[in-house]
């Protein structure tokens, strides 16, 4: 079951979801979801200095991302087929029997702007900021602004609460992050 805006802001008032900062319910609650903004930090493939990158070897994945702070009131410009992370202003804590998917805006994505390719899901017991894989599919470079709404998440009850929570999991590799991380995927067994 989707949570409605009346259930989204119940869980808010009750501290079951937890946005910090708190959001601006005028601004950011829809019918079903709530956006959240865009961070300001970004990470960028430098391709020029990395052929490829092996998730075998974790130097690979380290080196091959630079980490770009923008100030606020400046744009970040995406260009045509850049692929760049970025994080939401927002730290989010789901409760243990709660699931949150995040979803681009349909305003971006008439710009060309993917807000995340394959990361949608956000496991019950999830804190932290969401880490966003942004692309740019269009044929003209976006603006993006430290700020904006960027996405949105709608929230779905689970039958009852999971069993191993993501803060409980062994292998949490993101848990409590703040900034848009770069892929742990060497940290697999």
């Amino acid at each position: 079951m989707v949570l409605s805006d009346r259930d989204i802001e119940r869980y808010l008032a009750e501290g079951r979801i937890k946005l910090t900062p708190p959001p601006d319910l005028a601004t950011q609650l829809g019918s079903c979801s709530i956006d959240c903004r865009l961070g300001g930090t970004f990470r960028v493939f430098e391709h020029s200095r990395n052929a490829y990158i092996d998730p075998h070897k974790p130097t690979s994945l380290g080196d091959a991302m630079r980490k770009i702070v923008v100030p606020e009131g400046e744009a970040f410009i995406v260009q045509p087929g850049d692929f760049v992370l970025a994080s939401t202003v927002e730290v989010l804590e789901l409760p243990d029997d709660l699931l949150a998917r995040l979803e681009g805006r349909s305003s971006l994505g008439r710009l060309g702007i993917i807000v995340h390719s394959t990361a949608a899901l956000f496991e019950p017991g999830w804190r932290g900021s969401a880490t966003m894989e942004l692309g740019n599919l269009g044929r003209m470079a976006v603006a993006l602004y430290p700020g904006m709404r960027i996405c949105s998440f709608t929230f779905e009850q689970l039958s009852s609460p999971a069993r191993v929570p993501y803060h409980l999991k062994p292998n949490r590799k993101y848990l409590g992050q703040t900034e848009p991380e770069a892929s742990r995927l060497t940290e697999e067994a």
